[in-house]
């Protein structure tokens, strides 16, 4: 087994925390030359903080954003890149609640409609996922041009299904459409929370088992160390009897399953319908999250509670005279510094362990090889 060193834990740590910092610093001259102090941008930031209300809502988004780095991180494992994220999770939120909000289910015990729920869920993003998964093992398409295409066919698809005339019915007393409303049996109670008006979506323990099972998975089972093997090199994996084409599909359907939670918790645990204004982009979010959390659970948890917490106190920065946009800002700074950090760390811990190696080597080296 591996066993960590002070310097690899630091390595491990220099590229997100890196990362955090140069945004930091970019947003704060971005503020400077705009006019704005950055003091009472962080002062805002740290007052959100502590209200009750604003955790609570971070916390909320964040079980989204960890749901769709973990879907995401599959894919990573597998070097493939899953970018349909977005459109599985949609596709499956949307069908999900048709299935949740249907008159026959409310006959059956609360337990069994939420399972239901759940597993009709993922089967929608194992199908949408496993459509790309197909082309690429018999057709050698690319999964990244197949998933863009299924995000706007998922996108079109929701869209006509989401009409009075199919799935979908009007709101009363506004122009919104959506699914018929889940009623009480089939909704997931929130954790209720002192000081806030909001309650924590009693799905959070779904993504704690997410994370779990992730960990489990590429950390202690022989399909995981076959995923992981396969994505490092594809020749060695075939050399050592694991099939390519099988990894491919299986980790697709995988993410893709995961994929098919993302829009549960806000399902079940608040909207308790799938309407017109249902969050959008949180695959793409997963993407940044995974990439900041290095697809490590605990990682990724981090990076989500993070990208909950600007999203949700970017508000607070209105009320100061602070552009929220400064959030965004800060946001795509991470993501674009993280794959530098991450590289420029790669390159530091390469030449480390070649110094390493060399140091070794010499040590080893017999009294006539040294005398000569």
């Amino acid at each position: 087994m591996r066993t960590l060193s002070a310097r690899s834990v630091l390595l491990g740590l220099a590229a997100p925390l890196g990362a955090l910092l140069f945004a930091v610093l970019v947003c704060a001259l971005i503020l400077i030359v705009s006019g704005h102090s950055p003091v009472t941008a962080v002062d805002s930031l740290l007052t959100s903080a502590s209200r009750p209300r604003t955790t609570v809502n971070s916390i909320n988004s964040a079980i989204g954003y960890y749901l769709a780095a973990v879907a995401v991180a599959i894919g990573f494992r597998m070097k493939l890149f899953n970018i349909g994220v977005d459109g599985q999770y949609r596709l499956a939120a949307m069908l999900s609640a048709a299935l949740a909000g249907a008159a026959f289910m409310e006959s059956l015990p609360s337990f069994l409609r939420v399972t239901m729920t759940v597993v009709a869920a993922m089967l929608v993003g194992a199908v949408w996922a496993g459509i790309a998964a197909l082309l690429k093992v018999t057709r050698g398409v690319s999964e990244v041009i197949t998933t863009i295409m299924l995000n706007a066919i998922a996108t079109n698809l929701v869209a006509y299904l989401l009409n009075p005339d199919r799935l979908a019915e009007a709101v009363p007393g506004s122009n919104n459409i959506s699914t018929r409303p889940i009623t009480e049996g089939g909704q997931v109670p929130g954790i209720a929370i002192p000081g806030s008006t909001s309650a924590l979506f009693g799905l959070v323990f779904l993504a704690v088992a997410v994370g779990v099972g992730y960990w489990f998975l590429f950390g202690r089972t022989r399909l995981g160390f076959e995923i992981k093997a396969t994505g490092l090199s594809e020749s060695a994996a075939v050399a050592s009897g694991v099939s390519v084409k099988k990894m491919v599909l299986l980790s697709m359907l995988l993410s893709g399953a995961v994929a098919g939670l993302i829009g549960l918790p806000q399902l079940l645990g608040s909207s308790h319908s799938y309407a017109l204004d249902f969050p959008p982009g949180l695959g793409f979010i997963g993407i940044a999250v995974a990439l900041l959390g290095r697809n490590h659970p605990i990682g990724m948890a981090f990076a989500a509670l993070l990208w909950g917490f600007l999203d949700n106190s970017s508000t607070s920065l209105d009320i100061a005279g602070v552009p929220r946009e400064i959030v965004l800002i800060m946001q795509g700074v991470i993501v674009l510094s993280v794959v530098v950090a991450y590289e420029l760390v790669r390159r530091y811990r390469v030449r480390a362990e070649q110094r390493d190696v060399g140091r070794a080597l010499a040590i080893q080296k017999s009294p006539e090889e040294v005398s000569v």
